[in-house]
């Protein structure tokens, strides 16, 4: 792939667009408004000039509801060799296609599981995909040689390329994207009206389950408007884990013992099941998931901290796997959770002690 175009300069579009120029791609960059172009052009993204004739490549990063119109719009002028689209939401858009009667052969729909709370340009990493799953969603309708230039693109942006069918893709991202957003939302929805004092007691199991509740509403409702029956299928499921917990805490509160036994029963099936459901989720990498120690540090809020601990780490050779940062109510410190391999937690321990580093246990 030698030229692209990228129509849409928001987080996945400049973020493509980033990683392609960077390993030599001539980009070309197109957005509605001007403003976000110019953006991603001066981030080193590509160039706003249009094309002087086909590209290799043309990637649709618009919201969805909008992919069907911008790519047959770009597939009626001839725009490139083969076109792509990387919205969230892959059956619809394929449908709207069809009905707009242009020729799929050039086009594949493909979904990058990737992005950030926040939104934008701006926001947009050359990095944002390394190790993601990237899927693709091909047909029998579909070029081999589109087919290649996706994953051509794909390895550019050094993530993974996995294929799908369409509706199962949907019906997939319900599960593990579009539903979390909606239960996160809700549960940060509890403390817009919560008292103050209650609000302060705020921790890192908060800050875990709301993080993505910081996301775009705008944004959000053009996904879920496209994908509204998956999603509606699987918060069904909730509601009817959510109303027999909320049963089971009705009768721990009951004075027979025999409901207050089964309610601990019914509080326990779901907490189990999230233990075996959560240990389904994919390790770093898409990898088997890794059982990790944790090695627990206090740490002060002075500037280079963390960056100290990291190189004492490395001095030890040790290998951080994961890190969290639980920051203490009211103080200039905090708690940095470091995960690391079983067998190195007790080297890394010595070392960080070594090193006048106070742990805790």
């Amino acid at each position: 792939m030698r030229t692209a175009l990228v129509i849409g300069t928001g987080l996945i579009g400049t973020s493509a667009a980033l990683a392609l120029a960077g390993r030599g791609v001539t980009v070309h960059l197109r957005d509605h408004d001007p403003t976000r172009a110019r953006t991603a052009a001066a981030l080193g993204a590509g160039t706003e000039d249009a094309p002087e004739g086909p590209v290799d490549l043309a990637v649709v990063a618009v919201p969805p509801a909008h992919v069907a119109a911008a790519l047959a719009e770009a597939m009626r002028a001839g725009t490139a060799r083969g076109y792509l689209d990387v919205a969230s939401v892959k059956g619809g858009p394929r449908r709207e296609l069809e009905a707009l009667g242009v020729d799929l052969s050039a086009y594949i729909g493909t979904h990058p599981m990737s992005g950030k709370e926040r939104s934008g340009p701006l926001a947009a990493t050359a990095d944002l995909f390394e190790g993601r799953p990237w899927v693709l969603t091909p047909t029998r309708e579909t070029d081999t040689e589109v087919l290649n230039l996706a994953l051509e693109l794909v390895a550019l942006c050094r993530a993974v390329p996995v294929v799908m069918d369409a509706d199962a893709h949907d019906r997939a991202v319900a599960l593990v994207s579009h539903t979390p957003q909606l239960i996160s939302s809700m549960v940060a929805a509890r403390l817009a009206d919560a008292d103050e004092t209650a609000v302060r007691l705020c921790g890192q199991g908060i800050r875990d389950v709301t993080r993505i509740a910081a996301s775009d509403p705008r944004m959000w409702i053009d996904i879920l408007t496209a994908n509204p029956g998956p999603v509606a299928d699987v918060l069904a499921g909730v509601a009817v884990d959510l109303e027999e917990t909320v049963g089971a805490l009705r009768a721990l509160q009951s004075s027979d013992e025999d409901r207050r036994r089964d309610g601990a029963s019914g509080v326990e099936d779901v907490l189990r099941r999230g233990n075996t459901g959560r240990g389904r989720v994919p390790g770093k990498h898409g990898a088997a998931p890794a059982v990790y120690e944790t090695v627990a540090v206090l740490i002060s809020d002075r500037p280079g901290e963390l960056a100290r601990i990291f190189a004492d780490a490395g001095s030890a050779g040790v290998n951080i796997e994961d890190v969290r940062i639980e920051h203490a109510t009211g103080q200039q410190a905090g708690l940095v959770q470091l995960m690391v391999e079983p067998a190195a937690a007790p080297v890394l321990s010595a070392a960080l002690r070594e090193r006048g580093w106070a742990l805790r246990q």
